[in-house]
């Protein structure tokens, strides 16, 4: 069985790398470090513009935190929407919930409508709902095309049982993505346990920056932070190595 692979971006480089090392998509994020934020316009016209072959999926999150949006993240998640599909974007990654952890019908609505037909993919909001079976049946009524998920749990390997579960009763009606913590070392072992055909990773690895002159002194975020002078960028290499583990 051949796999679909989607790997979870930060940069045009990253497209480019992920395009080189043979991925079939992309989920262009900003903000990793909060779990992936809408990227800038300018970012999805550039990497659109970078890469030919893979198709580019645009998360559409207005911050981090929880995912109970008010009408002002609404709107503003409508009007990203719609110009990451101008743009040309061949999908969107979406995710929309009450505060009973269900998935909030309306939202997801708006957001699909806003898509304009474009694929659209629900994101790990998915692992919040308080009964992943009755959201996976709201999201085929709502015409989502994928789902990711790490089942609920701290990395697809402990959630593996409920992704097989979900792939199961899915069937042909919605994908079933696992991702959060696939590598090398366990692709096949994912692949293997929950019968899923696509999957969704990151492939990052520590860069210096080429910065020449440094100030050790301020920092650019808040207490918690990453070192000012270091970059994490996606590689091919690294991409390669999961697909070929993962293809065994």
């Amino acid at each position: 069985m051949s796999l679909t692979y989607e790997i979870c971006i930060d940069s045009v480089a990253g497209a480019i790398a992920a395009e080189r090392a043979g991925a079939h998509r992309v989920e262009l994020c900003a903000a990793l470090f909060d779990g992936g934020l809408t990227p800038s316009l300018g970012t999805v016209r550039a990497a659109l513009a970078a890469v030919s072959s893979i198709r580019v999926h645009v998360i559409i999150r207005p911050r981090g935190g929880d995912f109970i949006f008010d009408e002002h993240e609404i709107a503003a998640m409508e009007h990203d929407t719609a110009l990451a599909r101008e743009a040309g974007a061949h999908g969107v990654v979406i995710g929309a919930l009450t505060p009973d952890g269900e998935i909030d019908r309306p939202v997801t609505e708006r957001l699909i409508a806003a898509a304009g037909g474009l694929p659209v993919t629900f994101h790990r909001a998915f692992d919040m709902t308080a009964d992943p079976y009755a959201a996976l049946e709201t999201l085929v009524e709502l015409g989502v095309d994928r789902v990711l998920t790490s089942g609920q749990d701290v990395s697809v390997l402990e959630g593996a049982p409920l992704i097989a579960d979900l792939v199961r009763r899915a069937g042909d009606r919605i994908v079933v993505m696992p991702g959060g913590g696939i590598t090398a070392r366990n692709a096949a072992r994912v692949v293997a346990a929950t019968g899923a055909r696509e999957i969704h990773f990151a492939a990052l690895s520590e860069e210096a920056s080429p910065a020449v002159h440094r100030n050790p002194y301020p920092f650019m975020g808040g207490e918690l932070r990453r070192p000012e002078y270091q970059r994490l960028v996606t590689t091919s290499g690294g991409i390669s190595s999961v697909i070929s583990a993962a293809a065994r």
